[in-house]
């Protein structure tokens, strides 16, 4: 049914994929109380993307490695104002092409491509152990990072493999742009004004707690999360709550990591009480 969260007020902290998200929800008659971890920007030096694009297309790497949907977009987004979209996209068709999880995956079906594997787990070490099950002896390997990430052990393990490795990092994060915003959502849940909260990926986790720590919510937002009902979409994200003392009440049933069992968990678990006061 397509009101099964109605009346049920939904923090979710989706950036990268915040609208279709939120359109879900909303779909389902959630109130969706969008908060926003950080605004993703361009790099602000475009010269190293840019050259790392126009070597992909001079010599076509043998293998690519995308960390995120957003990091192939904005490689996209780059490609296209240098007028070699066309060119990229054929050059990296040539590649195999691993994605961490479903994200990259849709990323490159939006350029017609598709990834030959994706990882079971998506996290860098399920990449890791991913990438050490393929003959890499002599491969070039493309990396699309992600900021607020140490990528040392990744690129270590690749390289262990016997490839050389070759790194991009297409955006970055604009943190403080959200802070109000991070500071209104606690106040809401720990007035219990917030049905659940949905987390996505185990980054949301650790701003939140970082933020509350740097500017003294950290109790407030342990009052919060014991007032609220906490929505895991998946394991990482769980272990990462697990890491902090917390725990999510919510979870997609199986291995279903992604946004649309995440919101069916969420109604089936919510519709056993009424929606909370506005």
């Amino acid at each position: 049914m397509a009101d099964r969260l109605t009346g049920y007020r939904i923090l979710i902290l989706e950036t990268r994929e915040e609208a279709q998200f939120s359109r879900l929800l909303a779909e389902q008659g959630a109130d969706v109380l969008q908060c926003p971890m950080f605004a993703i920007n361009d790099a602000p030096d475009p010269a190293p993307i840019e050259a790392w694009i126009r070597r992909a297309i001079e010599k076509p790497l043998d293998d690519l490695v995308l960390m995120t949907g957003e990091g192939l977009r904005r490689l996209m987004k780059v490609a296209r104002r240098i007028g070699v979209d066309a060119e990229f996209v054929s050059a990296i068709g040539q590649a195999r092409k691993f994605a961490r999880g479903p994200k990259p995956g849709r990323a490159l079906r939006e350029i017609g491509l598709e990834p030959q594997q994706t990882t079971e787990k998506p996290t860098s070490e399920g990449v890791a152990d991913m990438m050490s099950r393929i003959d890499l002896k002599g491969h070039r390997v493309g990396l699309t990072l992600y900021p607020d990430k140490d990528h040392g052990a990744l690129i270590g393990a690749i390289a262990a493999g016997g490839a050389t490795v070759e790194p991009v990092l297409p955006y970055v994060y604009d943190a403080k742009a959200a802070d109000a915003s991070i500071s209104s959502a606690i106040e809401e849940m720990a007035k219990g004004k917030v049905d659940a909260i949905a987390l996505t990926n185990l980054g949301q986790v650790r701003r939140l707690i970082e933020t509350a720590r740097a500017h003294g919510w950290e109790e407030k937002l342990r009052e919060g999360f014991a007032r609220t009902p906490i929505a895991s979409v998946g394991p990482a994200v769980s272990d990462e709550l697990k890491s902090h003392g917390l725990s999510a009440t919510i979870s997609p049933a199986g291995e279903a990591y992604f946004m649309k069992p995440l919101i069916s968990a969420m109604a089936a678990e919510l519709s056993k009480n009424p929606p909370r006061a506005g």
